[in-house]
């Protein structure tokens, strides 16, 4: 079928339904996987709950619900004037099953009518949209009243003087997203979903509403809680021709009242909060506020809001630069998390869902999560900042893993990027804000740092997560599936992914997807996540790790390797014992006892010799005697290495022996033998003859290995024993240490 037949069967059909035929019914379509939440949808009253917290008003009218819906053929095409051919649930994206419509559309129209309260007569009625996907005009009663470009900020229109009286009211809405086709921001959207790539996302897909308010009114409210001096910096930003509007804060705990303030409307006022309650993942504790605009002593504007008084901060604490949460170093542990739905896409089915996903995070025991190059709406982050969950939050990245990488729109890219922040940074919930993911559209990376810091310098920016470009205050890395520690004395240190490992659950497999690794049972996947929580208290402990990031909190289309299914029907692993397991580098659980200590404080000398050895090398009873002596660890000389080498190592393979001493060990000693070692690449460890480890690849890093039963029963007690190592390098970069510590756990 050619083009121009396939455009004139579009163009008759279009015809068709603008002819007077009635537009199709509703109806719920099936996605591979549906959430238990959807089936709670209910089309009169889609999302009902209020959707700005920090900024509330008695009076509001939700336009969610069923609207007509009908693809355009053009950008240009004129506004239809009759109903369209079909019905779409908004505000549910137009590819998701909750749409009815789960198909793609670059160029659509929406259209619905609603009447306004007559008790709203005399007041500005403001149109709000929660975010559009991606280019958006809007019409009221076939008058343009304003366009927007962006798929992730909040966006409003005074539609006041386009309202007929005594009438129905007719809203229009023209979106076009071209997704794959542009460079502005879209996360992990493309229309050839696979892999780590993800459903495209179009059109409306938050809330909609109306809001009556006075010609002078607040617009805007920002906080910046300062805890060193016990107070609050607001602002009320007002909308008046007026120069004599004043603002009465009112700041609650609970009945309560703390604290009231009078000053300037549009002027940064400081608040005394004396003996403040400070905000915190363990007691997230949210002061009330109450906002009154007045003009000449009248009272013409009220809202409610919210906030929390946290601080964090960047501190050199021996030697390395440390995340500081309230001035004190909290260890950051929080999963990845995408932010979709196999229903609804971008958009949770309801605001129970939302609650799900955050609180199911704490129930696991993570403090923190990485919402991965999405913003979510203001109730996502209302949750929590009430649940209690440090959030850092990505900006949606360019060009996502694209094959083809046209430049990138870069003053689209630092508007997109100012909203975001502009429009989240009251919530104490977001500590960090990250600008680019592994390196995916990156341009600028200096200047829009500065920027960042600049518009926000009350939080933490991450420059990049993944990248180790040495800007900002966050060197991130990624590795799988073990982690890994980055190396910098002047950047707070973090791994912003690791994990990855697949456990797929019958009957809730979106489509055949892969992990890094996995594994058959929840038991299994604990037994996997607690190495790697081993792994992440020694980099901890040994090399300032401040912040890891595990991938992922569910399941996501190609991707199996969320702790949740990704219909939200089934939890995993039991939550109880993976929230003990992150205690334990969150909590300091752990205390360790080294019988052999790595080389990363103090050089340990070992014999090693780079020829190839005789057959029983490994053995006990070999007499290394002959073989070089020096200390750990072992790498190339080379300009790539930023610690002080130790040894030049700079062949493909090494042997390495070292005698050391062991006491009486108990029984509970023994079953907590662990291994530290750093190697690149393949590796074999003996102790005492008795193969103890076999490990492949490498682990970009020191992590913490479990010794085999054999090896621990070779073990000589309060005597001599002999470790032997070879190591081989593959490719790239090259290192070889290692260590014996016995661990346990308070």
């Amino acid at each position: 079928m050619n083009n121009i037949f396939k455009q004139v069967i579009v163009i008759s059909l279009l015809l068709f339904f603008a002819s007077g035929i009635p537009a199709q019914p509703w109806q719920m379509q099936k996605a591979p996987l549906m959430t238990p939440f959807a089936a709670k949808v209910d089309t009169a009253n889609v999302l009902p709950e209020y959707p700005r917290p920090q900024m509330v008003r008695k009076n509001w009218m939700n336009l969610n619900g069923i609207w007509e819906f009908q693809p355009a053929m053009s950008q240009t095409e004129t506004l239809p004037t009759t109903k369209l051919s079909s019905k779409i649930l908004v505000p549910f994206p137009v590819e998701s099953a909750l749409s009815g419509i789960m198909a793609h559309h670059d160029k659509l129209w929406y259209r619905r009518t609603f009447s306004i309260p007559k008790n709203w007569k005399g007041q500005q009625v403001m149109l709000h949209f929660g975010a559009v996907d991606y280019e958006t005009e809007v019409f009221v009663n076939g008058q343009s009243v304003g366009t927007h470009q962006g798929g992730y900020d909040s966006f409003s229109f005074d539609i006041t003087s386009k309202l007929l009286t005594g009438k129905p009211q007719v809203l229009t809405v023209r979106v076009y997203d071209p997704t794959d086709a542009a460079t502005f921001p879209r996360g992990k959207q493309t229309l050839t979903p696979g892999g780590i790539m993800y459903s495209s996302v179009t059109g409306i897909w938050q809330t909609v509403w109306l809001e009556p308010v006075p010609q002078t009114h607040i617009s805007d409210i920002k906080m910046v809680p300062n805890i060193d001096n016990s107070t609050l910096v607001f602002k009320a930003s007002a909308e008046s021709t007026l120069s004599n509007n004043t603002v009465e804060v009112e700041v609650k705990n609970g009945a309560k009242i703390i604290t009231k303030y009078k000053g300037n409307a549009n002027e940064e006022l400081v608040i005394p909060l004396p003996n403040p309650k400070l905000w915190s993942p363990d007691s997230p504790f949210l002061y009330d506020l109450k906002v009154t605009l007045k003009t000449n002593g009248k009272s013409i504007d009220s809202i409610r809001s919210y906030f929390g008084m946290r601080k964090i901060a960047m501190v050199q604490v021996d030697g390395f630069q440390k995340m500081m949460l309230n001035n004190k170093f909290v260890f950051q542990m929080g999963p990845l998390d995408q932010g979709y739905w196999p229903d609804g896409l971008y958009t949770a089915p309801t605001d129970e869902a939302l609650q799900f996903d955050i609180k199911t995070m704490k129930e696991a025991g993570f403090n923190m999560v990485r919402k991965h190059i999405k913003v979510e709406p203001y109730r996502w982050y209302y949750w929590a900042d009430k649940m209690g969950l440090l959030v850092w939050q990505d900006m949606p990245s360019v060009n996502s893993y694209a094959k083809v990488r046209p430049p990138v729109d870069q003053t689209t890219f630092k508007v997109q990027l100012e909203k975001m922040i502009q429009t989240h940074w009251n919530q104490p919930s977001i500590v960090i804000w990250v600008v680019f993911n592994e390196g995916q559209g990156q341009h600028n990376t200096e200047a829009l740092v500065s920027a960042v810091k600049e518009l926000d310098p009350s939080r933490l920016v991450n420059q990049c997560s993944g990248s180790n470009k040495r800007v900002g205050d966050i060197l991130d890395i990624h590795k799988y599936p073990s982690p890994a520690c980055p190396v910098s004395s002047k950047q707070i240190l973090a791994c912003g992914e690791y994990g990855g490992v697949a456990y797929s659950i019958d009957n809730h497999i979106y489509q055949k997807a892969f992990g890094h690794g996995s594994v058959n049972n929840g038991d299994d996947w604990l037994d996997s996540y607690a190495t790697f929580i081993d792994n992440l208290i020694g980099f901890k402990t040994n090399n300032g790790l401040s912040a890891a990031v595990y991938t992922e909190l569910t399941d996501v289309e190609g991707e199996m390797n969320g702790f949740i299914t990704y219909d939200r029907a089934v939890v995993k692993v039991d939550l109880n014992k993976l929230s003990e397991i992150n205690q334990r580098v969150i909590k300091n659980l752990a205390k360790v006892v080294d019988i052999l200590p790595t080389s990363q404080v103090n050089p340990q000398n070992w014999r090693f010799t780079f020829n190839q050895p005789s057959a029983d090398w490994y053995t006990a009873a070999f007499n290394h005697t002959q073989w070089n002596d020096s200390v750990a660890p072992f790498e190339p000389a080379t300009k790539r290495n930023i610690r002080e080498i130790k040894t030049n190592w700079n062949t493909p393979d090494i042997w390495m022996r070292k005698e050391f001493k062991v006491g009486i060990l108990t029984p509970e000693a023994l079953k907590n033998l662990i291994f530290f070692i750093n190697h690149n690449d393949d590796c074999e460890v003996y102790i005492n003859g008795v193969l103890a480890a076999k490990l492949n690849d490498s682990t970009n890093g020191y992590s913490t290995l479990p010794f085999s039963a054999e090896a621990k029963n070779a073990i000589k007690q309060n005597s001599l024993n002999v470790i032997a190592i070879h190591c081989h390098n593959t490719k790239g970069s090259q290192i070889i240490d290692a260590g014996i510590s016995i661990r346990s756990y308070n």
